[in-house]
């Protein structure tokens, strides 16, 4: 028998490599613009953590196969190995009752916990930089995947679609904090309330996005930054990201207290004492992620 006959169609949905510290995972149902299933979005959540965990992990890199990045939710009955029924319902991550019976108030929204809005979870608390290599249209949850990335490359073919209206439906997935807090609160609600795909360059004018290249030149770019990502002081990067995420949400006092006691650990770790003998004596300091 072809080995690739017992594949588990998910291992070639979502694939996975590691190289020189950095953890690429890449989207690959073209077919379906990279739409994403249940099992698909469980899939990525691991890796996240798996990459939090793991010491060799020093970065992520999130990108996809195909003309799209990812088109939101799964909604043509894709096939799927779940076995507690739930249909998606929507450009993010909305759901339908359970076990096929009658919905009843608190399914949509518990579906909407546990699948959309852990996804975005996943990526935010992940403990390595976390970059978006934006390759085609991120509409609706996969924008949102994009956008809470740590980093945003997109190519010049890229697009970002906020396409709940479309369809009558709320935004879901964290779009509603994200947005906001990237292009403030008219911005958001301009691309929440008419849907209209904004190009690549449209968004890195706007400050969802940090570069955008060529096509060709995505892949590249992205090794280039996650390699960089990774050879740097790994802890001392979580922590910058865990303080100016909470930033967002917190009072200045806080905020303050919050920074003192990231550095108070952060001083604990061999990095740190790396960066500070380097200095001293004048050398390229070598981080081991330590």
């Amino acid at each position: 028998m072809d080995p690739l006959d017992s594949m588990d169609p998910l291992d070639s949905w979502v694939l996975h490599a590691t190289d020189n510290g950095v953890s690429w995972i890449t989207l690959n149902r073209p077919d379906a613009m990279n739409a994403v299933t249940w099992d698909q979005r469980e899939r990525i959540i691991s890796l996240l953590a798996e990459a939090s965990a793991d010491p060799a992990v020093r970065a992520v890199v999130i990108t996809a196969t195909g003309r799209g990045f990812c088109a939101g939710a799964d909604l043509r009955g894709a096939p799927t190995t779940r076995t507690d029924a739930g249909a998606d319902t929507g450009g993010g991550g909305g759901g339908g009752a359970g076990g096929g019976g009658e919905r009843v108030a608190g399914d949509i929204a518990r579906t909407i916990r546990q699948g959309a809005q852990r996804l975005i979870t996943a990526v935010l608390d992940c403990e390595k930089p976390v970059i978006a290599a934006v390759n085609g249209t991120a509409a609706g949850l996969g924008a949102h995947l994009a956008l809470a990335c740590d980093l945003v490359l997109a190519a010049e073919s890229a697009r970002f679609i906020e396409v709940f209206v479309r369809r009558g439906l709320v935004p879901d997935g964290g779009g509603a904090y994200l947005l906001p807090r990237l292009v403030g609160p008219q911005r958001a609600k301009e691309l929440m309330f008419f849907g209209d795909a904004l190009a690549a360059t449209d968004a890195e004018r706007m400050g969802l996005v940090n570069r955008v290249v060529a096509d060709a030149e995505l892949a590249a770019t992205a090794k280039e930054w996650a390699e960089r990502l990774a050879a740097g002081p790994t802890r001392a990067l979580a922590l910058t990201k865990h303080l100016v995420n909470a930033s967002l949400d917190a009072d200045r006092t806080s905020a303050l207290a919050a920074e003192a006691w990231a550095q108070e650990i952060n001083m604990s770790t061999r990095d740190a004492n790396e960066g500070v003998a380097s200095f001293v004596e004048r050398r390229t300091p070598k981080y081991r992620g330590l």
